[in-house]
């Protein structure tokens, strides 16, 4: 699987010294169920094994390594997640964990736009901030 590797890694989990924390972006149900998630150093819900909130996990969690800038409909991507050339590669193969990540996520993103413009936005001015970003190749259709 092609998300196994994450629990090894958990790079996107950590803030490194000297950089700000990371107040990770919630949509105003997961506000209500966290209040707020931030990241100093390392995730409080990272474990040995990955995420413990598993499927519960924020929707901009979910997201990583893909980022969506709602304000012109494209994917970009942390260019330093150790995952994207694999998941790039990916994407031309029906069925592929990659093809499913990005079509659950479209699902999700499309779901929301109307009720959680602001949480994109916001989402997405985040990961600007925080990662390395490039856009998605092939993928921008949402």
């Amino acid at each position: 699987m092609l998300f196994d590797y994450c629990a090894e890694c958990r790079s996107c989990c950590h803030v490194d010294p000297g950089y700000p924390p990371l107040e990770v972006s919630l949509t105003r149900q997961e506000k209500a169920k966290y209040r707020s998630i931030c990241i100093e150093t390392e995730c409080e819900h990272l474990s040995t094994t990955g995420c413990t909130l598993g499927d519960t996990k924020p929707l901009s969690c979910k997201l990583y390594p893909l980022a969506y800038n709602p304000a012109d409909g494209r994917f970009h991507y942390d260019n330093e997640c150790p995952l994207m050339p694999e998941y790039v590669r990916q994407l031309a193969e029906p069925g592929s964990d990659a093809r499913r990540h990005l079509s659950e996520m479209k699902t999700v993103i499309e779901n929301i736009q109307a009720s959680e413009a602001a949480f994109l936005k916001r989402n997405f001015s985040v990961d600007k901030a925080y990662f390395e970003l490039k856009e998605l190749p092939s993928a921008n259709v949402l």
